[in-house]
Order: C-alpha cells, then structure tokens, then sequence
C-alpha cells in the first residue's frame, strides 16, 4: 500500500492536473462562441453563393468556366488536409489523419498524390510519409479571410493550370460542441451536373454586365467562400472538441481525486489503528 505522502503527494499532482484542463476548457468555451457565430454567419452566404452559381450555370452551354470544371484522367490529387496547430482535442486531428491516409492507401493507391497541410499536427504526421506540396499552418495564427483566400488562390491557379486534376478538402465539420462531422470534400473540378442545374431555382434575373462576365468572376469568389467556410467549420470544430475533451478530463481527474482521498483516508485510518495497537500492546507489556 502507498504511504500518506505519496498519496497526498498523487492528491496535490491530480488537483494541480484539473485546474489546468478546467481552466482550458473555460478558454476553448469562449473561444468557441466567437468561432460558432462566424461559422453560422458564413453558411447560409456560402449556400446562397452556391445556389447562384448553380442558377447562372444552369442556362449556359458554352465555354465559360470550363477550366473549372474539366474532366479527364485524375493523375495528380491534391488533398488538402485541416488540423489544428495544437493537440489535447480528442480525436479531432486523428480523425482527420486517419481519413487522409485511407485516401492514400485506397481511393488514390495509384495517383499521385500531394499534401496542402493547414495546421502543424497534419504536418508533422503526413509530411513523414507523403510529400507536403505547402505548409500553411501559420493561418491558424492570423485567420481571416484575405489570408484563407491567399491559400485558396493559390490552389484554384494550380488546378487551373493543370498541375492538379482534382482537389479535395479534408477536415470536421462543426455540429454542436459534442459533434464533429468528418468532411471529405471535393473543392476542384466544379460539378456543375445535370441533377443540380435541375434543382437549381428557375427565375428570371436581369444581368448586368453579362451572364458569362457574372460566372467568371462568381466562381473563383464562390470557391474561396466554400474554403473559407471549411476553415472556420474547422476552427469550431477544434474549439468544441477540446473544450469537450478537457471537460472530460477535469471530470475524470475529480473522480481519481474523490478515490485518492478514500484511499488517503483509510490508510490514514490503519495507521491511526496501528499506533493504538502499539500502544495498548507496550502499556500491557509494562504490567506484565
């Protein structure tokens, strides 16, 4: 059995553990109320833009956006994998590590294959295996959309130039604070198909300049809103699941910490116990 110091020594170690994740958890809670009001903000503006494109897309058959959307062989993927920069999240970044490795290994086994990293945990695990086309993890330390459309410029050009053949976007999807949705979504080429031009709504807008001029400069605007969109879903995700995972481990070091102070208290108890038998035995030696 383990002395009273050494286990009032495991208390103080345990008390000291749980202010450090109670008080990242109060940290990662006010953080995450700024992240999930941007991210609410930007969905239904990401979705209207969608819509839009879709509509103007719908009654155009030349060639107008079709670099954005050719097709052909896939050669070259370019995955863009979204981590955080830190861990103590859960299985935030490893979701996200493991889902780019299946990738790898299963649907792109045969293709050629390069990693955009945005955040130090995808870096620091991927680049060891899979050549990092670009670490963009300093974005995390600055976020704000002309940053985020830096790095979705940059993508959107090398696709269009033909040094990739699609691009795929990687991270969680912000749910609730307990709930993160793995994402793995196609950023390039655009699929503009007939199921969506179908569902797109039918009405009849006056445009000013040109339908051709409106979808040239929409769809580069659209595809850095849908990036931006994924970064910050990203960004809210990691709050929730590390104030969810910190709020694990402030509860589970209070249940070790009830435990250590029973198990303190019987010790204390036997020793008590122990000292009362000496004593009794010695006075009964000395009548004796």
């Amino acid at each position: 059995m383990a002395t009273l110091k050494e286990i009032r020594n495991r208390i103080a170690s345990v008390n000291s553990t749980m202010q450090i994740t109670g008080a990242m958890m109060m940290v990662s809670s006010s953080k995450l109320k700024r992240a999930q009001d941007a991210i609410q903000k930007l969905r239904p503006y990401s979705e209207k833009m969608q819509e839009l494109l879709s509509n103007v897309s719908s009654s155009l058959d030349g060639d107008t956006g079709k670099e954005y959307v050719r097709k052909g062989e896939v050669k070259k993927v370019l995955l863009v994998a979204i981590t955080s920069n830190r861990g103590l999240a859960g299985a935030f970044n490893s979701t996200i590590i493991k889902a780019v490795k299946s990738l790898l290994e299963n649907q792109y086994k045969d293709v050629q294959v390069d990693i955009l990293a945005v955040g130090k945990k995808a870096y620091d695990i991927l680049s060891k295996t899979t050549p990092i086309y670009k670490n963009c993890s300093n974005l995390w330390d600055s976020l704000t959309y002309e940053n985020a459309a830096e790095i979705s410029t940059d993508i959107i050009n090398k696709f269009v130039s033909g040094e990739y053949d699609k691009v795929e976007l990687v991270y969680n999807r912000f749910k609730n604070v307990i709930v993160q949705i793995l994402q793995v979504e196609q950023f390039l080429p655009l699929e503009l198909n007939a199921e969506k031009k179908a569902s797109a709504t039918n009405t009849d807008y006056i445009f000013e300049p040109s339908k051709e001029e409106i979808l040239t400069q929409l769809i580069p605007n659209t595809l850095k809103t849908q990036f931006f969109k994924a970064i910050l879903d990203s960004n809210a995700a990691e709050h929730g699941a590390r104030m969810s995972a910190m709020q694990s481990a402030t509860d589970n070091a209070k249940t070790l910490k009830q435990e250590l102070i029973i198990s303190y208290n019987k010790a204390r108890q036997a020793s008590i116990t122990n000292e009362l038998i000496e004593i009794v035995s010695g006075a009964q030696a000395l009548d004796n």
